[in-house]
């Protein structure tokens, strides 16, 4: 799940070679690699494209369209395959060529239907189309800027690759990066139904339907009023998982909730019927499975309706298939960690009320030069003294982000002044609390800014005094400068003997100085044996987090220790 502190996408380089940094993306072994560079969260402006072309009814989709995904890969699958670029090919080199003017697709700026048979021809390296989403783009000029390579792309040369990206990148936009590649969209093939004979009553025939689903599961929804107050309460019709959450946008008299339990999404969507005050108030009965929320009226009196509804409105999806919601948040402050990471302090608007449950993540959206670009940021708590029954109050979010000098979202972000806005989602990935509920050993594995979902980890096993017994993290950087919160982490094991969980940290360099006296070297089999102890009748789960490589070896080396799937997570983006 990363997904979370993922670096700028063309500029892992340094990181991977050292295994460790930033937060790392979504294994992928599939066509998905082509987007993992690709700029994202844009609705591409298909007005452009009508003119001459409406045979083509090219759809205005929402993005992320229903069906895309960005989870967790198995930890067992393989990562992502990352080449060398040649000079001049990173991702702003392919913006800016994109948008030279030079025609990408071979067609000078036709759109054209695209059969089957047609989109098959094209199926080399000189020549390589591909569908997504019923949508055909011509890849072959942007075979030298993939990160992963030719033959990745080459994996839906000439064929539909809906399937193969839908299986990650939830938040990627592939409509923006490759819009000046567009070739068409695939052509439609109708066929005439057979009509059934008729009946010897003379009456139709019964339809043969799929039997409808069981509405009972599915939460609802009531409402009921004061003079000055309405409230809507949703039944969620089961409990609340720790993991699950409710989040809530009041903005210009349109209410927007969404409920996530575990897999599944449920939304409310309301043009409310009058004028309401900008603030609200949610509480939950997680036990009871109760939400509700409170919002002032501006004028007394009764309202005959709770309000009209608007799209998605009392609809129970798989999350996956739920839209990406972004909302405007403030910076309200800066605060440096080390020589190149910061503390960001997010603001939420007034009418948002959201909290990030411990190893989800959210996405940013920023405009750069002229073109929406998302990435993906775990929340840290304000810091690690800070408790988690505190912090699910904090209204505000906290994201440690290592700025890249070169990148093309990190040196945007730190170019912000207090009181700037940045687009913020809600929360995402899979992460779940459920697997630590019988835990008694926890052992982190992080590279880099892969501590980030580590960090409110730490704070929830240390109050988990039901089983949990020990702690320990192992935290691989580069220079003894880069470790993140050292002195936080080092003053929580120093009291160790104060808590009921024991906690333990240690620190691993690559390229330490001569006064150096800890580990060194990198993620190896020998080094992880005597890290991870495993007393008779213990239960233990390992949680690992870092770059693509750090993440392989790590989890390969821990399956030869014995660990299955189930006593293990690798966080990814």
């Amino acid at each position: 799940m990363l997904g979370e502190n993922q670096r700028d996408s063309d500029e892992d380089s340094e990181d991977d070679e050292s295994e460790r940094g930033s937060r790392k993306r979504p294994n992928v072994s599939s066509f998905t690699t082509l987007l993992n560079s690709l700029i994202s969260g844009f609705r591409p402006n298909w007005g452009c494209l009508r003119s001459g072309n409406n045979m083509l009814n090219i759809p205005t989709q929402a993005f992320p369209a229903p069906g895309s995904q960005q989870r967790v890969a198995p930890s067992g699958q393989s990562g992502r395959n990352k080449v060398a670029l040649k000079p001049g090919h990173s991702l702003m080199d392919w913006i800016r060529f994109s948008k030279s003017g030079k025609d990408l697709t071979g067609l000078r700026g036709r759109l054209i239907d695209v059969t089957k048979e047609e989109l098959q021809k094209h199926n080399t390296r000189d020549d390589c189309w591909t569908c997504i989403r019923g949508m055909v783009y011509n890849v072959t000029p942007y075979m030298d800027y993939h990160p992963g390579g030719e033959e990745e792309l080459m994996k839906a040369a000439g064929m539909d690759g809906t399937d193969l990206f839908d299986q990650v990148h939830r938040w990627v936009n592939y409509e923006s990066m490759l819009k000046e590649c567009l070739v068409g969209r695939m052509a439609t093939i109708t066929t005439k139904a057979a009509m059934p004979p008729p009946s010897a009553t003379g009456l139709a025939p019964p339809q043969l339907l799929a039997p409808p689903p069981d509405k009972d599961s599915r939460p609802r929804y009531d409402w009921f009023q004061t003079d000055v107050a309405v409230h809507l309460v949703v039944y969620a019709k089961r409990k609340i998982p720790s993991s699950g959450c409710t989040i809530v946008d009041l903005k210009g008299g349109v209410l927007r909730l969404e409920v996530l339990l575990g897999k599944m999404s449920y939304m409310i969507h309301l043009s409310l019927a009058d004028e309401v005050e900008g603030n609200l108030e949610a509480n939950t009965g997680f036990s009871v499975g109760k939400i509700q929320v409170s919002i002032r009226k501006q004028a007394k009196g009764k309202w005959t309706s709770l309000g009209q509804p608007l799209e998605s409105h009392n609809t129970f999806l798989r999350k996956k298939d739920r839209a990406v919601y972004y909302r405007d948040c403030v910076l309200v402050s800066k605060t440096e960690v080390n020589h190149n990471s910061h503390v960001f302090r997010l603001q939420l608007p007034r009418g948002t009320v959201m909290h990030v449950p411990v190893g989800k993540h959210v996405y940013l959206k920023a405009l750069i030069k002229d073109t929406e670009v998302v990435r993906p940021y775990t929340p840290v708590d304000q810091s690690l003294a800070a408790a988690s029954h505190n912090s699910s109050q904090e209204s505000d979010l906290y994201l440690m982000i290592k700025v890249y000098p070169d990148g093309v979202f990190t040196p945007h972000l730190s170019s912000l002044h207090i009181g700037d806005c940045v687009s913020v989602s809600g929360p995402e990935g899979t992460f779940s609390l459920r697997p630590l509920r019988d835990v008694t050993h926890l052992y982190l594995l992080a590279a880099g800014t892969g501590f980030t979902p580590m960090a409110r980890l730490i704070q929830q096993a240390l109050q988990d005094t039901d089983t949990m017994r020990e702690t320990k993290l192992l935290c691989f950087n580069r220079r003894e400068e880069d470790i993140l919160w050292r002195c936080e982490l080092d003053e929580l094991a120093a009291n160790t003997d104060r808590m009921c969980v024991r906690f333990q940290v240690e620190y691993v360099l690559s390229d330490p100085c001569d006064s150096w006296s800890g580990r060194t070297g990198r993620v190896e089999e020998s080094m992880l044996e005597e890290f991870l102890t495993r007393p008779e009748g213990s239960k233990c789960y390992v949680c690992v987090c870092g770059p693509t490589a750090f993440t392989e070896i790590t989890i390969g080396l821990l399956k030869q220790q014995g660990f299955s799937e189930e006593q293990l997570h690798a966080f990814q983006g």
